[in-house]
């Protein structure tokens, strides 16, 4: 599915990730632990194909795809969905012309409003959202944890098949995070996405039961485990890789 071999990426002359290797299968949730200013959000912006991340070496193949000469635009409609610490807001731009954009660009065809629509109040209903989410700016005056709902409704309308969750647990209390992993939990097991969690809580990668652990460092995978590999991290933080 996504397989990462020997990349180094830089940002403003800086070098960030260094011979960074990782390969996600079908169906696997991995998750990327490390200490503020290893990389972690640089593997979330590269894969996406932010330009200002700018790789020096490797390469990154995606569904047998070579992502490197994908834009952002096109990685997108090749499956791969970005959930942020915190989604930007975008005013005048609603759920519903983005979500109808977004899927005709992605099949080539145009939306049947009817059954677009319908589909839409479908995953409301089902995430318990409001129906006037909608109609209402993409993110606009909503909590962190109203924002978060609003990405569960572009993955379950969207349908990617790679998910990328960056700090998914970034401004939601514990009540709030449960519904967001039991639905991501659902959405995974019903399409057989594949999933990297990039996180700072062991907690979140238990809740998301991963197959695999990341230690990440300077830019590097020093060490890979199970999820014992981040009950150990939970009791002794980091300080066995200092």
């Amino acid at each position: 599915m996504l397989k990462i071999e020997n990349l180094s990426v830089k940002i403003n002359d800086n070098t960030i990730l260094n011979d960074f290797n990782i390969d996600i299968k079908q169906g696997e949730i991995h998750g990327i632990m490390g200490q503020n200013g290893t990389g972690k959000s640089t593997i979330c912006n590269t894969i996406i194909g932010k330009p200002a991340y700018e790789v020096v070496s490797g390469s990154i193949v995606f569904d047998s795809k070579d992502l490197l000469k994908l834009d952002i635009t096109e990685r997108a409609r090749a499956g791969i969905y970005l959930i942020n610490q915190m989604p930007l807001e975008v005013p005048g731009v609603t759920n519903a012309e983005m979500l109808r954009i977004a899927i005709s660009e992605r099949t080539g065809e145009v939306v049947n409003l009817f059954e677009f629509n319908k589909r839409l109040e479908e995953v409301c209903d089902m995430l318990k959202i409001p129906r006037d989410f909608i109609h209402r700016g993409i993110n606009e005056g909503m909590s962190g944890g109203e924002r978060k709902k609003n990405e569960l409704l572009h993955l379950w309308m969207l349908e990617p098949k790679f998910i990328i969750l960056d700090e998914l647990d970034s401004g939601l209390d514990l009540d709030s995070i449960k519904i967001v992993v039991e639905s991501i939990k659902d959405y995974q097991k019903k399409y057989n996405a594949s999933v990297l969690v990039i996180t700072h809580d062991p907690k979140l990668l238990k809740l998301l039961n991963v197959k695999f652990v990341h230690i990440l460092k300077q830019g590097k995978v020093i060490e890979t485990g199970d999820l014992s590999l981040a009950s150990k991290l939970e009791k002794e933080g980091y300080k066995g890789y200092e």
